[in-house]
């Protein structure tokens, strides 16, 4: 299922935030891990000087070691890597990389280089999630660090689910990630509070008509998610909640949920054919703490980024 993760790294202590988590899903997965650095090249540096060659080797000397180390930090808990170097600008590269080199799924920090702002992720990582055309996974670096590259462990893993198949790609590797970290599942649909835009105040029968149409779908949900839960192995538990916003309901859930990982499609019900992202997908990635991973269901004809320089592990 992922055969291969791409890892992007730019040096910062909040860019390897990444690392406890690409071991914890890599080694479920039994994936390669692709780790990628792109050094901005001077003519991408809009309005600067040009760098001196000398300090610019210094630096691309610097990077090709500390790929070599931290891949050497994962081979030494079992698994296998590679290292790329790329010149340009970071965003562009780690998506032409992707395009070529088509990994199943790209881990990212929600920030690197530039440090934690008050936006929920930078500039860099915002691009790459939302022209990227594979699955992604997003790990808060205002979140702390591991202990240990080793010790992360899911306990519960939320799966939100709308009663599509599109949700339902998550399943699989729900499942895997479980066994893996004898972790729970969670199950989660929301039941939606039909919107009576009105001027005046809904009158009695609108507010009953309103109730007995969240009760037929409370019912239905029931249904629908033991359904599943008999499907999937593992623990599993489900959980109905009845909100007017999906997103900000599903944001009460994870915290009451205390979940570690949370494991949804790109697309369900709401999101239109068009956009890569439904409503609450984009809603989690501006404002989720908890690591997200974002499941798509195909990809795109890849292109190929220039200057590249690689070497495996």
């Amino acid at each position: 299922m992922f055969n291969k993760i791409l890892l992007p790294l730019d040096r910062s202590a909040l860019a390897e935030r990444v690392l406890p988590h690409a071991i914890a899903i890599a080694r479920a997965f039994g994936s390669q891990v692709m780790l990628l650095s792109v050094m901005t090249t001077p003519r991408a540096s809009r309005g600067r000087q040009a760098t001196d060659p000398l300090n610019w080797q210094i630096r691309k000397a610097e990077t090709q070691t500390y790929l070599r180390e931290v891949a050497l930090c994962l081979q030494e808990v079992g698994l296998h890597t590679e290292t790329h170097i790329l010149e340009g600008l970071a965003a562009e590269q780690i998506l032409g990389f992707a395009d070529t080199y088509t990994p199943q799924l790209i881990i990212l920090s929600s920030h690197g280089q530039s440090g934690l702002n008050d936006w929920g992720i930078s500039s860099i990582a915002q691009k790459v999630v939302l022209r990227a055309q594979t699955s992604v996974m997003i790990v808060h670096a205002s979140q702390p660090m591991a202990p240990d590259i080793t010790s992360i462990r899911y306990q519960r893993i939320l799966a939100p689910l709308d009663g599509t198949q599109r949700a339902e790609i998550i399943l699989p590797a729900a499942a895997i990630l479980a066994r893996d970290h004898e972790a729970q599942i969670v199950l989660a649909h929301i039941v939606q509070k039909p919107a009576m835009p009105r001027r005046t105040l809904p009158s009695r029968e609108d507010v009953k008509l309103a109730d007995r149409l969240v009760t037929r779908n409370q019912t239905e949900a029931v249904r629908y998610l033991e359904q599943l839960q008999s499907q999937v192995a593992g623990k599993v538990e489900t959980r109905i909640l009845i909100g007017e916003h999906p997103a900000a309901t599903l944001h009460e859930l994870i915290e009451q949920e205390k979940a570690d990982l949370v494991l949804l499609s790109a697309h369900g019900r709401s999101g239109p054919t068009g956009a890569l992202y439904g409503d609450v997908v984009s809603h989690l990635i501006a404002y989720g703490t908890t690591p997200l991973v974002i499941m798509q269901a195909c990809g795109q004809t890849p292109t190929a980024p220039a200057n590249s320089e690689s070497g495996g592990q």
